[in-house]
C-alpha cells in the first residue's frame, strides 16, 4: 500500500466476526498505520441517524448569537470544557512553531459521566474527569452529543481490538490500559471567512494528534483536511458518505516505537472565491488511554537492532502538556 494514499477500509467483516475479516482487516489497518498513518473506515455500525442528529444540533449551536454561545463556557477558563471562541488556540504550538490563532470555534467535551470513586477522584485525575459545561440551547444537544460520545467510545474500543491483532498481540491487549480512558471530543466550527486570514493563519495549523487514535466526522468542503505524506507533499483527504477518518496519535506511535506513524495534518483555508460561504463542521473524538497508563515501547516493536526510541510516559501528563502548548493565553472568549 502506498504511503501517499489514505485507504478506505470496511471493518464490517471484523465486527461480524468473519474469520476471513479477522485476518484481513488487521492486516489492512497495519499497512495503513505503517504507511501514511491515516485510513477511512466504513462498515462501522454507528447509527446514521445518530450521526445526523449530532451534526444537526452542533450546527444549530454554532448558529446561535455569540452571547448565547458564551453561556456554555466553563467557569474555569483553564479547562477544556464547553465553548471557546476563535483566537484561543494555535495547534502549531505543540510543535514549537509560532502562528496566528487558528480560525475556528470549538465546543469541548470530556467523559459525560464517570464514577465517584477513589480512582476518578484522585488529585492526578482532576484535569481529566471534570463536569462538562452544557448549553441550554438547542434542545436535545446534550442528549445527542452524549450518545455520539458513547458511540465513538465503543468504536474506538473496537479499533483497539483490531490494533492489538495487527501488532501481534491478543485481541484484548489494550483493554486494561484504556478501560478508564480520558478521551476528549471537540465539535469544531470553521466559519465562513469574510476577511483574509493573517499571514500563516489556517483553520487548524499543522500538528499531530496526541493520543492513541482519532475518529473524525468531517465534511468535503473547500478548505478541508490535508495530511503530510512521506514524500513531503500535502494531500487532501476525501471523506466518503457515512465514513470516519481515523489517524494515529503520538502515544500510539510511541507504543509502536515509530512503526506506526502519527502524521502531521492541518485544515486549510478555503480559496478566496468561495471563502465567504465555505463553512465546515467537524466532530472529532480523541481516544486517550487511562491517565495513569504507562506508554512504553511494546515488545513486538523492538529488538536488538531496533531499541526503544522514547522513554516511558504517563498518558495523562503527556496530554496535559500538549494542551498547554497549544493554548494561547488570552482574555478572548
Amino acid at each position: 500500500m502506498s504511503a501517499d494514499v489514505v485507504p478506505v477500509i470496511d471493518i464490517g467483516p471484523f465486527l461480524s466476526n468473519s474469520p476471513a475479516g479477522r485476518r484481513s482487516i488487521p492486516q489492512a489497518v497495519a499497512r495503513a498505520c505503517e504507511g501514511i498513518g491515516f485510513f477511512t473506515i466504513v462498515g462501522h455500525d454507528v447509527d446514521p441517524e445518530l450521526i445526523r442528529a449530532s451534526a444537526g444540533v452542533a450546527r444549530q449551536f454554532f448558529d446561535l448569537p455569540p452571547n448565547e454561545k458564551l453561556l456554555a463556557r466553563s467557569a474555569d477558563a483553564a479547562v477544556s470544557r464547553g465553548y471557546r471562541g476563535s483566537g484561543n488556540e494555535a495547534l502549531a504550538g505543540t510543535r514549537a512553531a509560532e502562528t496566528p490563532p487558528d480560525l475556528k470555534e470549538v465546543f469541548f467535551l470530556g467523559p459525560p459521566d464517570f464514577p465517584r470513586d477513589k480512582y476518578h477522584g484522585a488529585p492526578q485525575a482532576r484535569p481529566y474527569f471534570i463536569e462538562n459545561a452544557w448549553p441550554t440551547s438547542p434542545a436535545g444537544f446534550r442528549t445527542a452529543v452524549t450518545a455520539y460520545y458513547r458511540a465513538m467510545e465503543k468504536l474506538a474500543a473496537d479499533l483497539m481490538r483490531i490494533f492489538a491483532i495487527a501488532l501481534d498481540f491478543p485481541e484484548l491487549f489494550f483493554v486494561d490500559k484504556t478501560d478508564r480512558h480520558i478521551s476528549a471530543m471537540r465539535i469544531i466550527n470553521y466559519p465562513e471567512q469574510t476577511r483574509a486570514p493573517l499571514a500563516g493563519q489556517l483553520r487548524a495549523s499543522a500538528h499531530s494528534d496526541y493520543g492513541t487514535l482519532t475518529i473524525l466526522l468531517g465534511e468535503n468542503q473547500p478548505g478541508s483536511l490535508e495530511v503530510h505524506t512521506r514524500s513531503g507533499q500535502w494531500m487532501d483527504v476525501l471523506i466518503p458518505p457515512q465514513s470516519f477518518v481515523i489517524n494515529i496519535g503520538d502515544l500510539m506511535m510511541r507504543w509502536t516505537n515509530d512503526r506506526w506513524v502519527s502524521t502531521l495534518h492541518r485544515v486549510v483555508n478555503p480559496p478566496e472565491p468561495v471563502a465567504a460561504r465555505a463553512r465546515r463542521l467537524s466532530l472529532v473524538f480523541f481516544y486517550y488511554p487511562n491517565y495513569d497508563a504507562e506508554v512504553a515501547c511494546i515488545p513486538t516493536c523492538t529488538d536488538a537492532a531496533n531499541p526503544p526510541r522514547y522513554p516511558p510516559v504517563k498518558a495523562g501528563p503527556y496530554r496535559s502538556e500538549k494542551f498547554a502548548q497549544a493554548d494561547i493565553k488570552t482574555t478572548a472568549p
